[in-house]
């Protein structure tokens, strides 16, 4: 029988920056149909966070993260089955919010959870998104 880590070796995601070792976890992992992807936030490809207090520049970051996350497993936008953002001031930042998720995700409509945290991980982070892909849906 094969270990948990063989059986998953190749349907996990990671970006290999610090703070997957430190917090214990990966980007993202197949199980089955679904991947489930962890929140997704505006790290650069060195794992640096360049936008602290942006709110703009953090969900452009964080949408093209979840492109990069996508792409690895060569499934789209359209298969996003559902959607957790965690914002912090979310009154401030709603109609931004909206807005971008509408620009994002275009035509197609996952399930979506806004919720208005007090605050995120790293300093001046103020927007994170978790999602669950359905590799069964039409790309």
């Amino acid at each position: 029988m094969a270990s948990t880590s063989d059986v998953f070796s190749s349907d996990v995601f990671s970006y290999g920056i610090p703070a997957e070792s430190d917090f214990g976890y990966a980007q993202a992992i197949r199980s089955g149909d679904l991947i489930h992807v962890s929140g997704q936030l505006a790290f650069d490809e060195e794992g640096g966070f360049p936008h602290p207090g942006d709110f703009a520049a953090q969900l452009a970051g964080t949408h093209a993260a979840m492109d990069r996350v996508l792409a690895h497993y060569g499934v789209t936008r359209r298969q996003i089955v559902s959607q957790t953002l965690y914002v912090v001031e979310l009154g401030r930042h709603a109609a931004a919010t909206a807005e971008a998720n509408l620009a994002y995700f275009g035509g197609h409509r996952p399930a979506s959870t806004v919720l208005g945290v007090t605050e995120l991980t790293l300093p001046g982070q103020l927007v994170e998104i978790a999602f669950v892909v359905d590799t069964r849906l039409p790309a």
